[in-house]
Order: structure tokens, then sequence, then C-alpha cells
């Protein structure tokens, strides 16, 4: 069974391939009811964890607590280092929740979905899966590991933004032209924004550009809604994550004619005029349209340059508030096409890929990947680009390599990745730190513990290399060898 998985920051959905048609699976609750999304949810009793569905029917209960978002962990420096996250007084490691939320996901789907699941064999759920596009190269091996682990046979992975790309070309073939063969994919998640410019031939995408921000997304139109409630109503004793639900609830059952939002409180129900929500949104819309000018150049006329663009195809959970294609439309037009189904977009374009009918989509490595290097004896350090930001990534991996005979005793890497770089060679936006490795350019230094000892100048010492490979799912790993005498070191990053 090929499935195609959006692992959501508030909600997962999944979509499957049935003989060329690419629907999306219901889950039922225990209370019977059927919904097209697993929610992204843990909570706990402080003994015991459940997820989903489960997890939401459990936060009414005296008790429980939950956690929700538990997805913007993985963007963390130290996620590698599996951190304990503590749910309820259960503590646990970030890979082992990940593992026991997708293992969940996988008995829902054979249990209690309208999936048509084969039994319980794991080797027969195959799935393509899905990364925000500027995922470190760290987020996308635990995640990757973690739908391993959980029993799902991973077939690909592809970047969110790129997958919504395919949906929207098996849904709008039409709308391209010999002049007009690109689609800006905006795709406001629960948590993340990702933009991707991609240019469309018929057996090929192409990635030409990503952007977008880490810590954006339809959670923080639910904690501006809630703080407006909140003004009018003043502290409540109800659990706040409760309440962030209650909020998101309300916000997605907003139309374009709604006047006002009724939002559930303690012993009350507060009503926030809408005009006065989406004018205390408006700013965040408006970050996410800023963000567009890192992948489209000015226009002549027009803030944008659209030349050559088919559709501004707006997908993901948190662009259900009509606000967002509101705010858009004033910018781009008639070139704004909303996804009929926001949420499903990027778990049908999945569904699509993993049934081979998909064409063949080129993704660019998403971010600059360096390495802050020692500078004057370690007095000063310089960041080195190894990898930027639009550099193709080929279906068999790609390889870049560097030589050079050391000046110092000792090589401390400190590697980290950036949205792009300056005129002067600075890394600028985001700056994500991840791995740190030491490498003894002094033979002399090969068994003695590195960290903490000076970093001297040095001469007549071997000639190094460093080989940096980054496979098809955009995962870093690099290699150091002493070419003289074959001795090396070697970490996934």
């Amino acid at each position: 069974m090929d499935l195609g998985i959006d692992f959501g920051t508030t909600r997962t959905v999944v979509a499957v391939a049935d003989r060329g048609n690419f629907p999306v699976v219901g889950f039922e609750t225990p209370e019977g009811d059927v919904y097209d999304h697993f929610p992204s949810v843990a909570a706990s009793n402080g003994t015991s964890l459940v997820f989903g569905h489960e997890a939401v029917a459990k936060l009414d209960e005296p008790g429980w607590s939950g956690l929700r978002g538990f997805k913007r962990l993985l963007a963390r420096p130290d996620a590698a280092q599996h951190p304990i996250v503590d749910i309820g007084g259960v503590r646990i490691g970030l890979d082992v929740l990940l593992v026991s939320f997708l293992t969940a996901l996988r008995e829902a789907l054979v249990h209690r979905s309208n999936c048509p699941c084969p039994g319980q064999r794991a080797s027969e759920l195959q799935a393509y899966v899905a990364v925000p596009a500027r995922a470190s190269s760290a987020q996308r091996f635990l995640t990757l590991e973690a739908f391993g682990r959980a029993g799902f046979t991973v077939k690909g992975l592809l970047n969110e933004p790129s997958a919504a790309g395919v949906e929207y070309a098996h849904r709008y073939s039409k709308t391209f032209t010999a002049n007009r063969s690109r689609v800006l994919v905006y795709d406001l998640g629960g948590g993340t924004f990702d933009i991707s410019l991609v240019e469309m031939g018929e057996h090929d995408h192409t990635v030409l550009d990503n952007a977008g921000v880490n810590d954006l997304g339809g959670e923080d139109f639910d904690r501006t809604l809630l703080a407006l409630a909140l003004e009018q109503s003043g502290p409540q004793q109800t659990d706040p994550t409760i309440l962030l639900e209650r909020a998101r609830v309300a916000k997605e059952a907003l139309s374009p004619n709604s006047r006002r939002v009724p939002i559930d409180l303690d012993d009350s129900t507060v009503a926030v005029p809408t005009k006065d929500f989406y004018e205390a949104a408006r700013s965040l819309v408006d970050r996410t349209i800023d963000t567009i000018g890192e992948v489209l150049p000015n226009g002549a006329k027009e803030r944008f340059d659209t030349t050559e663009l088919a559709g501004v195809y707006v997908v993901g959970g948190g662009s259900d508030l009509p606000a967002v294609s509101r705010q858009l439309k004033e910018v781009f037009g008639r070139r704004v096409k909303r996804s009929a189904y926001a949420s499903g977009a990027t778990a049908v374009g999945l569904a699509i890929a993993a049934s081979n009918q998909a064409p063949v989509v080129h993704e660019t490595f998403s971010r600059t990947f360096g390495v802050f290097r020692e500078l004057s004896s370690g007095a000063d350090v310089a960041f080195d680009a190894i990898l930027t930001r639009q550099a193709r990534l080929q279906p068999n991996g790609t390889e870049w390599t560097r030589r050079y005979r050391p000046v110092h005793n000792i090589g401390h890497f400190r590697f980290a990745e950036c949205d792009r770089m300056g005129e002067g060679g600075n890394p600028l936006g985001d700056l994500t730190p991840f791995a740190e490795l030491y490498f003894p350019f002094d033979p002399a230094l090969r068994e003695v513990e590195l960290a903490g000892l000076p970093i001297e100048h040095r001469s007549g010492l071997p000639l190094i290399e460093e080989r940096y490979q980054v496979d098809d799912h955009g995962i870093v790993s690099v290699c150091i060898t002493d070419l003289e005498s074959g001795w090396s070191r070697e970490q996934r990053l």
C-alpha cells in the first residue's frame, strides 16, 4: 500500500494511492466520529502516554495534560542528541517520542481508519514522507529514522512545498503555458512557513529556490486569537493547551462572512470581532509575504516579478484562514489559487509521488551549510560556506571535496546552517549550530582528548581532505582524512 504522509505540527494527514485516485484517509475517534487527519498531539496522566484523537479526548479529563506541536522540537540545535521532553511528568527522549507517535499513527491506519491497509504487515505500508523545505540535515535524518523504526517502509522524502507542487501539476496542468511555467508554492502549516519557486516541466519539476520561517505557522494565529479572547475575559483556570485547542477550532470554523469568533472559556463564551482578529493577525501574513522577496525579484510595476508565474498555490492548514488568501490577492491578484483541500495538498502530492505517477522532482539544498574555522591561532573565526542555498541535489547524492595544508595543530569544526550569506561572507538570517568535531591535524595528538587544548600555529603538517556528501534526502555527512597516513574521522551531520 503506497501512502503519502504529511507529518504536521498540529495534524498529520495521510493520502493513499488507490488505482489512480489519491483520497485522504479518515481516522475514527474514540467517540466514533471520523476526521481527515490524525492530531499531532501527545497526552499523559503522569504514567502513560497516548496520541492522536485519543490524546485530544483525554485532555478534557482531570489529571491529563498534553503536548502539541512537538514537531517543532526537531528544529532545535540539539535535536540530534535526543533531548528529554516532559509531558505531564512522563520524561521521554525526543527520538522515542517521535517513534511512539508514528507507531500510534500506523496502528490507527491499520485498525481505526478507512485506509485499505493490508493487515498489520508493516513492510506493505510504503510511504513518501515530507519535511519543511528548510529542515536541517539532523531533522531530515531523525524523521526518516523515526518512520522506519515505527514500521513504515520509506520510499522517499520530499520537501513539503515540493510535494504540494506535485499536487498542483496534477490538478491544474491547464494553467501552464510556454511563457508561464513556474509555480510559487505558499505553504503555511501549523508550525512552519515555507515558500518554493518551482519550474514545472512535463517530466521534471525543478525547485529553483526556497525560503521560509521555521517559527511561524497556524499556531501563531491561534495564540493571537486566544490573546484577544483573554483580553476580554481575564485569566482562566483551564489548561492553556486546552484553551489553545479551542481557539484553533474556533479559527477553523471561520468563513469569509463571519463577523465574530466565539471561543469557549471556563464558564463563558467570548466572541472576538473578526475584524479585530484579522487586524491583529495581519502582521503575521505580512511576514510571510515579505519572505517571498527572497525567491522572487521585484517587478517593474508590481511588488514582485510574476511574468513567468502560472500560479501562486496556497496550501497548508494555516492558510485556511480567509484573511491569508485575501492579503495574498492584494499582491498577486488572480494568480492566487488556494487548494480545495489546503491541509491535504502535501499528503496528496506525496501519494502521487509514491505511486510513481509524478514527474521527477529535482530539489535544491534549501539552506546554506558551512563551518566556523579557526583563524590566527584561535584568536578569530571565520564562516566558510560549503554548500550554498540553491545547490542542486542529485538523485544518487552530491559530493564536495576540499584539500589543504593546515596551519594549526587542531581543527575545531563548528558546523552550522543559515538562511543565506551576506556580501562580506557572514551568515545571515536564522543560524542553527548543530554539530561540532575536533580533528588532530598534528599526528602527535591522535590519542589525546582535544577539547580544551589550545589551538597553536604549526608548519609542515600533512595534507588534509574534507569530503562532504549530501544524499538525495538532504542529509549531510563529512569525512576528514589525513591523506598521508589515511587516518580519518567521519560524522553524519
